[in-house]
């Protein structure tokens, strides 16, 4: 029997898609929103009925809260003494404590950093969320602020862990504000700053002041009294945040200061628009004040533009005189990493001679009232010249700059000086002028200077270097002619030495010193040591001119300075018809000179070159001594011809034979040492001496008792 096959199983059925209609969908949606709007308004009804019961109670409730959270949140103990209240007024926070104390650190001189009998204010609810302290009115009465850094940089204003390094303070931004009888006292070792300021009633932003309110100070900075009042005064119109106008006036001994202008706001400085005046007797007093060196002057007043943006003061558009010089231009004074750090670029016009002695140590009233001579001290018997005023190593130690200085042109009597550039780097004690030049009659001179104090011994590197200058600009003071001299001379002084004055610093030098003079003509007016040889001298003694200009083949005055005594090495000079060369040197140590110039005649002379002409004295003091004991034989030979002879023979003792061996020009112009002049028909010269005899010479350092006759008369 056959059966039919099972039948296959049914397929299962397909799920059904539930298909909602738009009436449902909307249905859907409103109870969403219903239970939404439901939330919402519970959330609004909470938030409603706890400002009604803040405001209602004005959150005295929240006193002990707020000592706790403020205790907590600041590591400081925060105590109300009095009524408390803390609400929101519609939006804004509504703020009020009597007796309230915030403590000190531990280390704090105080026990607390902020007092206040009274204080209220209104705070913008939205900014703060935002992290910005904007309060639309605040008054306090009875205030004391005690603001003190340590000398770990800690302060007493930056919550948290107590040695935490201190961060700097930013006032809360105020728009109107009633303060009276409130003291602040600030405390910074690092600048010497101890000051306490009383504040009077002081409104500003949009309340306006019937009459000037003050607020007045003493205090000290680096152990200097001073006195400081000013005021806050109304705007001119009622801005809610607006500008507040602002004077102040500061006193330290005879040096003034005035500030005016406006602020953003009656605590923010920030963006301030401030017109500042200064004046004194020296400004030398104004910088002390900053821990910042600066050179001596003479009375001084300047005026500039003053504001505030970041951590930079800024001074713009300075304009003003110290003595009888102008400056102005702009200086930034900063504190990157609590050091002092000045940027500026300043610009002269015209700078009196007198106000750069101080740069390099000389007094500029001694300067003003007695002259060159003021520059000359006596040390015993010995005139010093060069200045001894020390470097001031501490206060280089605390700034830093970066100063442009530039000078259109000088008042100078001697030296026709104009277009000075120097740029003024200092770096933790590496002061470096670099580059230091100007124009001088007609060339220029540059220089590097490097002042290396970050060790105990002050090291200082000199590199100065004359291009080709005309001899008839450069000394038309001393009475050399233009009209007639064109002759050159370029020079190159190398020195390095140790010492915090210049005289020290030069006097314990080793390096070089060389003047290089080319081919060309040289001619005199007065009586000067011109030609170079003793005929010459005798003659200029009775007559006013030369008669005709010193034809020069080629010159080095050259000298190594080894432990600041320069010796000659070599001072040779080739002319038409003398060849000149000098023995010795001189000493930066005690500023002494002891040179002996010889000039030798190619041709027969009417006078004798072999008796040397002695320069001897020192720096301050120069002279010439002509009375050397073989001129004085020569003379008494002369005495003696004319005792017995016509006049004539008198002069034969000074006649020369003229053998003098002129000068190879190339080892000369080269600036080349001693050792490798030569003859023109090449051999060694054996004229100028060597090196050690001529430092020897110029080390004895010992002095005729009377000189024939001072260069500088």
């Amino acid at each position: 029997m056959v059966s039919d096959p099972s039948p296959e199983a049914d397929p299962a059925p397909a799920p059904r898609t539930e298909r909602r209609t738009p009436a449902e969908r909307h249905r859907s949606r409103l109870r969403i929103a219903r239970t939404a709007a439901r939330v919402l308004g519970a959330i609004l009804l909470l938030i409603v009925l706890a400002w009604l019961v803040l405001y209602i109670t004005k959150g005295r409730f929240l006193k002990r809260p707020f000592e706790s959270l403020a205790s907590s949140a600041s590591g400081r103990t925060v105590k109300v003494a009095g009524d408390f209240q803390l609400y929101f007024d519609i939006i804004d926070t509504r703020f009020l404590a009597e007796g309230l104390t915030l403590s000190n650190p531990a280390w704090a001189a105080r026990p607390n950093f902020f007092e206040a009998r009274h204080i209220s204010a209104r705070i913008e609810t939205i900014a703060l969320i935002f992290g910005k302290r904007r309060a639309e009115w605040l008054i306090l009465d009875g205030g004391k602020v005690d603001a003190e850094w340590d000398g770990q940089r800690r302060n007493t204003w930056t919550f948290g862990d107590p040695d935490k390094k201190g961060e700097p303070f930013q006032w809360p931004v105020i728009g109107r504000a009633k303060v009276t009888n409130t003291e602040v006292r600030f405390v910074d070792p690092q600048l010497y700053l101890k000051t306490d300021i009383k504040v009077g009633d002081i409104a500003a932003g949009g309340e306006r002041i019937d009459g000037r309110v003050p607020f007045t100070g003493t205090g000290t900075l680096r152990n200097r009294p001073f006195t400081v009042d000013g005021s806050i005064l109304s705007p001119n119109a009622t801005v809610r945040f607006g500008p507040t106008l602002f004077e102040m006036h500061a006193r330290q001994g005879q040096t003034r200061m005035d500030v005016d202008g406006r602020l953003p706001a009656a605590t923010q400085i920030e963006g301030s628009d401030l017109n500042l005046k200064v004046r004194g007797p020296n400004i030398r007093l104004l910088f002390d004040l900053l821990g910042v060196a600066a050179p001596d002057t003479r009375a001084y007043a300047f005026t500039s533009k003053l504001t505030k943006v970041g951590g930079e003061w800024r001074f713009t558009r300075l304009n003003g005189r110290y003595g009888a010089s102008d400056l102005h231009g702009r200086m930034t004074i900063s504190l990157p990493k609590d050091r002092v750090f000045i940027d500026a670029a300043l610009e002269s016009n015209l700078v009196d001679i007198i106000d750069v002695g101080p740069f390099i140590g000389y007094d500029p009233q001694a300067l003003a009232t007695k002259g060159v001579q003021a520059a000359v001290k006596q040390a015993g018997s010995t005139p010093h010249l060069l200045p001894d005023a020390p470097l001031r190593i501490e206060s280089i130690r605390g700034f830093d700059a970066h100063i442009l200085y530039k000078v259109k042109d000088f008042r100078n009597p001697k030296f026709p000086i104009s277009n000075v550039s120097l740029v003024f780097d200092l770096d933790k004690s590496l002061l470096r002028l670099s580059p230091f030049s100007f124009d001088i009659a007609g060339g220029h001179l540059g220089s590097d200077i490097v002042i290396d104090a970050r060790n105990p011994a002050v090291v200082t590197d000199y590199d100065i270097r004359l291009s080709p200058t005309p001899m008839g600009k450069l000394l038309a003071g001393f009475g050399v002619s233009d009209n007639g001299t064109t002759g050159t001379v370029k020079a190159r002084i190398k020195l390095r030495g140790t010492g915090d004055t210049l005289r020290d610093s030069l006097g314990t030098s080793n390096g070089r010193i060389a003047f290089i003079l080319p081919k060309g003509t040289f001619w005199t007016q007065y009586v000067q040591l011109s030609e170079f040889d003793i005929g010459t001298f005798v003659q200029k003694m009775f007559e006013d001119k030369l008669k005709k200009p010193v034809e020069i083949n080629c010159g080095l005055i050259a000298f190594t300075v080894r432990n600041g005594v320069a010796a000659a090495d070599p001072v040779l000079i080739d002319t038409s018809k003398n060849v000149m060369v000098a023995k010795g040197g001189f000493s930066f140590k005690d500023e002494s000179l002891d040179m002996n110039f010889r000039a030798d005649s190619k041709k027969f002379s009417l006078f004798s070159g072999q008796s040397p002409v002695g320069i001897k004295g020192y720096f301050a003091q120069p002279g010439i001594d002509v009375i050397s004991p073989e001129l004085l034989a020569r003379g008494g030979t002369a005495i003696a011809l004319g005792a017995v002879a016509t006049p004539f023979a008198a002069l034969l003792a000074f006649v020369d034979p003229g053998d003098a061996k002129a000068a190879a020009c190339g080892p000369i112009l080269d600036g080349a040492r001693a050792s490798a002049m030569r003859t023109a028909k090449g051999k060694a010269r054996k004229d100028i001496g060597n090196e050690r005899d001529n430092a020897k010479q110029a080390g004895d350092r010992k002095q005729p008792k009377s000189l024939a006759k001072s260069l500088i008369d």
